[in-house]
């Protein structure tokens, strides 16, 4: 293999892996923003009176 196309293929290599560092950068910040939204979302539905008292009255 000549020179040059070693350096194309380093340099090739070293793209696939910027995206794809960069792809996984994304999706590692979309799971966090659909985390801290469920959540939020869990949080909201929860009734903070829920379960004080107990009904025995059959």
């Amino acid at each position: 293999m000549d020179i040059g196309a070693l350096s194309i293929a380093l340099s090739q290599s070293r793209l696939a892996q910027s995206v794809g560092i960069k792809m996984l950068s994304i999706a590692k910040g979309q799971a966090e923003q659909q985390g801290q939204q469920l959540t939020d979302m869990i949080g909201k539905s929860l009734d903070p009176n829920l379960g004080q008292t107990l009904d025995l009255r059959a």
